[in-house]
C-alpha cells in the first residue's frame, strides 16, 4: 500500500529534486512543535515507514498525541535506520543467522531470505585481553594472542561479512564499538534511496546509548531483538515518558566529564527513569562538548533509562567537522535538521518542548568523585573516598560492605615481586586501567591524564611495579593525539603503555595478576582494589581478585596508581615523596581546564580522524590474510569449540503449538536484588573447576586455551555450562557466594549446570526466583539463551532491567513479576516449594496469572509480555522461531 503521508514529501534542495524528505511541519499539527526532540525521531520513522501493516496511521497519531498517550502504556513500532553489534554479541547473532538459514531450508524455504535488510555494522572490540602490560611491545603481543585465541571466531565473522549482504565488519585492533560509532560510523542524517531521514540505531550492547550525545537516537536491545530488526521487523516498544534534564551553570575548573556523569547517574537513579527517555536541555548544555555529552549518554544504562538524548545543535555540526566528515554531507545534515525541526539551540528556551517531568542539575555544584566499590550508581566524593572505603570494610556484606572484622582492618601481607619485597593491605590498588569508551572517547580527560602524567614524572613520582597498569584507547585517534602532543612517553613511564584497542579491563578482560599478588590477597583475605575509567564495576566483573572496584576519571586512575591505595585523602596526604624528599600533593600536578583545552585545540584535528579511519577496514594485516569459504550455508565444524550450530530450532515445525501451563516446577535458584547479566552469563575467565572447563577439557583443551566465556558465545555447549557460573553469585539456598545450588530431589549441592541437567533428565521444569532489577548490566542475549537451555521456563522477580526482560521474551522464557507490594518474603516463599503457573488460552499484555504451590498456597503475578507483538513471539516459542516461520512460509 502507498504511504498515506506521501503528501508531505518534498525536495530538501531545489537544485536536487531527486533528494526528498518527509517534512513533518507539513502535517499541519501544532502538537509536533511541543514534542520532545527524541519523540520527533520516533514520529518521523513512523511517518516514513507507514504501510498500514507493520506501521499504521493510528501509530502515527499515538506518537503525535504523545503528551496524552505517554501515560497509557501504548505500544508503537519503531524501525531504526541501522543496527550496530560488537563481537561478543555479534558472533551469536551471526551464528543464529547461519542456523536460521539451515532451518528455513529444512522447512522448504529459501535460505537466502535470511539476510540483513537493515544496514548492520559489527566492530570486533571485545576479544583482546591485557595479557601483557608495562612494556613497549604490549600492544603487538596482546594482538598476536588475540588472533591466536580467536582465529576460529574471526574466520566465522569474515565468512558472515561475505555471506550476508548489508553487513560491514570492522576488524580487530580498530577501536571500541561506541567510539568508532561516534567518530566514524554515525551518519546523523541518512541519505539513502532518494530520502533524507534521521540516523537512529539499536545495538547489541547496552552502551549503544553513547551515540545520543551526537544527536543520534539509539539504545541497546537484546541480540535476539536486533536480529529481527536486521531482518526488517520494527521494534515494538511502549511509547516512553520523557524526563527533561535541565542543565544550568558551568563546571568548575577541576571537574571532569567523568565527575559529571557519575553525579548524573546517582541523581537519575534516585529520580527513577527505568524504561523512560531522558532528554537534556538548558543553557548548561552549551558548556559541554560532544565528547562530554557522549560520556553522559554512555552511562545511560547505569541510571536505568532507555535513551539519554542530546538533540543535535551547532556543537554537533562542529564535531562532524573536527572528525573529518564530508563537507557536502555536513551541509545537508544541517539543512535537513533545520527544515524538519530537529536542530536545537540550547540557549533559546522558547524551543524547550513539553516533558513528562523536569529535573535540574547546576553543573557548578559538581565536585570530583568516583563510584564504587560495587555499583556505578554509588557515587563517592573524592574527598570522602578514604573514609567511605574504611566504612565499607566493616559494613555488612552488600553493595557498600565487605564484613571484615575490625581486628583484621589493618591486615598486611608481604610478598616478593621481581626480586623485591612489597606489602599489600586492604585498599591496595592492584589494577589501574585507563579503559572504556566512556572516557577514552573524550580528548579532555585523556589529555588531562597525559598532562598529569607529565607533571608527575617531572615531580619524581612513580607507580609501584606490581600494579597492573594499562591504557586501552577506543580508537587510533587517541594514540595519535597523545603522541603528537608529547604526553604519551610520560604515560608510558608510569606504566600506562597502550595495551590494545578494545574494551579490555572494563568488561573483565583484565588478564591475570601475578601469582605472588593473588597469593598475598588470598592469604590476608584482603579487599584489593581496581580503579578504572570504565562504566561498570559490578562485583566479580573487573577481576576475581579485586573485591572493590572504583570508576574514576583517567587522571584520577593515574593518581590512585601513584598513591598505590584507595585509603588516601588527597587534600591532606601527599601522593608521594620525590628524590629530594619533598612531598608532592595531587593539587601540585592536576592540570587546569585551560591547559587541557589549549592542547586539545592544537592537537585534536580533522586530519587525524581522516588518516585513521580511511584505512580502518584494511589496516589489520592478520585479518586481511584470513581465507574463508563463500558458501551461502555455513559448513559447521563438529570439532570446533568456538562455533557450534545451536539447538534452538531443532524439531521446529511450521504449525504453532498452543502454550502450555508450567506444572510442578522446581526452583533452580533463589536470588536477591540487582542480579546482573554478569552473574547470569559471565563474560570473563572460565574457572578451572567449572562445568565449562570440564567440557573444554573433554574436548582436549588445556586451561591455557580456555579463553573467556565472552569469546565462546558462538558455542551453546560452553555457554549453557557458563550460565550462573559467576563465582560471586549469591544463591539464598546456600547463604554464600558460589556458582552452585541445591538439587532438591537428592538434597545435593551441585554446580548450577549439573543440577539443571539432572532436573531436565528427569523431565522436571524449572523456574528462578529473584528480587529487584533482575538482569541489570550489559545487554547480553546469552543471559536469556543460557537459562532457556538450562530448562528454565519462567523467572519470578520484583522488577526487571528493560533489555533483559526483552531478551527473556525473545527466547520464550516467561518474565513474571510480583504484584505491587508483594515479594517472596511477604508471600512466605522459601524456594523449596514446587510451582505450577497457569497459562490461560486467551492471553493479553500484562495480564495476571495464577501460581499454585504444592503447599496449597496460591497467589497471582503479572505476566510481563508488555505488547501484543511480544505475545506473538511467546506463542511461537520466541522471536527467532517467529522469523523462521515467516521466512519459510
Amino acid at each position: 500500500m502507498a504511504n498515506p503521508f506521501s503528501r508531505i514529501v518534498e525536495p530538501l534542495d531545489a537544485s536536487l529534486p531527486e533528494k526528498k524528505f518527509f517534512n513533518l511541519n507539513h502535517l499541519g499539527d501544532p502538537r509536533y512543535e511541543r514534542l520532545p526532540f527524541s519523540i520527533r525521531v520516533l514520529l518521523e520513522a513512523a511517518v516514513r515507514n507507514c504501510d498500514e501493516f507493520l506501521v499504521k496511521k493510528d501509530d502515527v497519531e499515538n506518537i503525535l498525541n504523545w503528551n496524552t498517550m505517554q501515560h497509557k502504556v501504548i505500544e508503537v513500532p519503531f524501525k531504526p535506520a541501522r543496527v550496530i553489534l560488537q563481537d561478543f554479541t555479534g558472533v551469536p547473532a551471526v551464528v543464529d543467522f547461519a542456523a536460521m538459514r539451515d532451518a528455513v531450508k529444512v522447512l522448504g524455504g529459501d535460505p537466502e531470505k535470511i539476510n540483513p535488510i537493515c544496514p548492520a555494522d559489527l566492530v570486533i572490540d571485545h576479544s583482546i585481553q591485557v595479557d601483557f602490560n608495562r612494556r613497549p611491545d604490549s600492544l603487538q603481543k596482546n594482538q598476536d594472542l588475540e588472533f591466536e585465541r580467536n582465529k576460529e571466531r574471526f574466520e566465522f565473522l569474515k565468512w558472515g561479512s561475505q555471506a550476508f549482504q548489508n553487513m560491514r565488519i570492522i576488524p580487530p585492533g580498530s577501536g571500541i564499538v561506541h567510539q568508532v560509532n561516534l567518530e566514524y560510523l554515525a551518519r546523523v542524517v541518512f541519505d539513502q534511496k532518494g530520502y533524507y531521514y534521521p540516523d537512529s540505531v539499536v545495538g547489541t550492547d547496552s552502551h549503544t546509548t553513547m551515540i545520543n550525545g551526537l544527536g543520534v537516537l539509539g539504545w541497546g536491545v537484546g541480540g535476539i531483538e536486533a536480529e529481527a530488526v536486521m531482518l526488517g521487523q520494527p521494534i515494538s516498544m511502549v511509547l516512553p515518558e520523557v524526563i527533561g534534564y535541565k542543565l544550568t551553570g558551568n563546571p568548575q575548573p577541576l571537574v571532569t566529564s567523568t565527575d559529571i556523569v557519575l553525579t548524573v547517574t546517582k541523581h537519575l537513579r534516585q529520580v527513577g527513569v527505568v524504561g523512560k527517555f531522558v532528554e537534556f536541555f538548558g543553557p548548561g548544555v552549551t558548556h559541554l562538548s560532544i565528547a562530554d555529552r557522549a560520556t553522559i549518554a554512555n552511562m545511560c544504562p547505569e541510571y536505568g533509562a532507555t535513551a539519554a538524548f542530546f538533540p543535535a545543535d551547532e556543537v554537533s555540526i562542529q564535531y562532524l567537522v573536527q572528525t573529518g566528515r564530508d563537507e557536502e554531507k555536513i551541509k545537508h545534515i544541517r539543512k535537513y535538521l533545520q527544515a524538519v525541526g530537529m536542530f536545537r539551540d540550547f540557549s533559546n528556551s522558547s524551543q524547550d518542548p513539553t516533558f513528562t517531568q523536569i529535573v535540574e542539575l547546576d553543573l557548578q555544584t559538581v565536585v570530583p568523585c568516583c563510584s564504587g566499590p560495587k555499583r556505578p550508581q554509588d557515587k563517592v566524593e573524592v574527598s570522602e573516598m578514604k573514609k567511605d572505603f574504611e566504612t565499607c570494610l566493616g559494613a555488612k556484606q552488600g553493595f557498600k560492605g565487605f564484613q571484615i572484622a575490625p581486628e583484621h582492618h589493618s591486615n598486611h601481607v608481604k610478598f616478593v615481586y621481581n626480586d623485591k619485597e612489597f606489602e599489600l593491605t586492604h585498599g591496595s590498588v592492584v589494577i589501574a586501567a585507563i579503559t572504556s569508551c566512556t572516557n577514552t572517547s573524550n580528548p579532555s580527560v585523556m589529555l588531562g591524564a597525559g598532562l598529569l602524567a607529565k607533571k608527575a614524572v617531572e615531580a619524581g613520582l612513580t607507580v609501584k611495579p606490581y600494579i597492573k597498569t594499562s591504557l586501552s584507547p577506543g580508537s587510533g585517534v587517541v594514540t595519535y593525539y597523545l603522541r603528537e602532543s608529547g604526553v604519551m612517553r610520560y604515560l608510558a613511564q608510569l606504566g600506562f603503555d597502550v595495551v590494545g584497542y578494545g574494551c579490555m579491563t572494563c568488561i573483565g578482560n583484565s588478564g591475570p595478576l601475578p601469582e605472588s599478588i593473588v597469593e598475598a590477597i588470598t592469604q590476608g583475605d584482603l579487599v584489593a582494589v581496581g580503579v578504572l575509567s570504565g562504566n561498570r564495576n559490578f562485583e566479580g566483573r573487573v577481576h576475581p581478585n579485586t573485591r572493590a572496584n572504583y570508576l574514576a576519571s583517567p587522571p584520577l586512575v593515574i593518581a590512585y596508581a601513584i598513591a598505590g591505595t584507595i585509603r588516601i585523602d588527597f587534600e591532606k596526604e601527599p601522593l608521594g615523596v620525590n628524590a629530594e624528599g619533598k612531598k608532592v600533593f595531587l593539587k601540585d600536578i592536576w592540570p587546569l581546564r585551560e591547559e587541557i583545552q589549549a592542547v586539545e585545540h592544537q592537537y585534536v584535528i580533522p586530519g587525524m580522524f581522516k588518516e585513521v579511519y580511511q584505512k580502518i577496514e584494511t589496516v589489520n594485516k592478520a585479518w586481511n590474510a584470513l581465507e574463508v569459504p563463500s558458501d551461502t550455508l555455513y559448513a559447521w565444524n563438529p570439532k570446533s569449540t568456538y562455533i557450534k550450530s545451536p539447538p534452538f530450532f531443532e524439531n521446529l515445525t511450521l504449525e504453532l503449538q498452543p502454550p502450555k501451563s508450567i506444572v510442578d516446577a522446581y526452583v533452580l535458584l533463589n536470588l536477591g536484588d540487582s542480579v546482573t547479566t554478569d552473574h547470569i552469563s559471565p563474560a570473563g575467565n572460565i574457572a578451572r573447576n567449572s562445568p565449562a572447563a570440564r567440557y573444554l577439557t573433554s574436548r582436549g583443551l588445556t586451561p591455557r586455551d580456555f579463553n573467556s566465556y565472552g569469546s565462546r558465545r558462538g558455542n551453546d555447549a560452553v555457554m549453557a555450562r557458563g550460565t550462573f557460573a559467576n563465582i560471586r553469585l549469591l544463591n539464598k539456598f546456600l547463604n554464600k557466594q558460589a556458582p552452585q545450588t541445591i538439587h532438591f530431589p537428592s538434597e545435593e549441592t551441585l554446580d548450577v549446570f549439573d543440577a539443571s541437567e539432572r532436573y531436565q533428565q528427569a523431565g522436571q521444569s524449572l523456574i528462578v526466583l529473584a528480587g529487584k532489577e533482575y538482569g541489570s548490566g550489559s545487554s547480553r542475549d546469552w543471559a536469556a539463551k543460557g537459562p532457556f537451555l538450562l530448562g528454565i521456563k519462567a523467572v519470578l522477580a520484583e522488577s526487571y532491567e528493560r533489555i533483559h526482560r526483552s531478551n527473556l521474551v525473545g527466547m520464550g522464557v516467561i518474565p513474571l513479576q510480583y504484584l505491587p507490594g508483594e515479594d517472596a518474603k511477604s508471600l512466605g516463599l522459601t524456594g523449596r516449594e514446587r510451582y505450577s503457573i497457569i497459562i490461560p488460552e486467551k492471553l493479553v499484555p500484562r495480564m495476571n496469572v495464577q501460581i499454585k504451590l504444592d503447599t496449597g498456597k496460591t497467589f497471582q503475578a503479572v505476566m510481563r509480555f508488555d505488547t501484543d507483538v511480544e505475545l506473538t513471539y511467546f506463542r511461537n516459542g520466541g522471536i527467532l522461531n517467529y522469523m523462521i516461520r515467516k521466512m519459510a512460509s
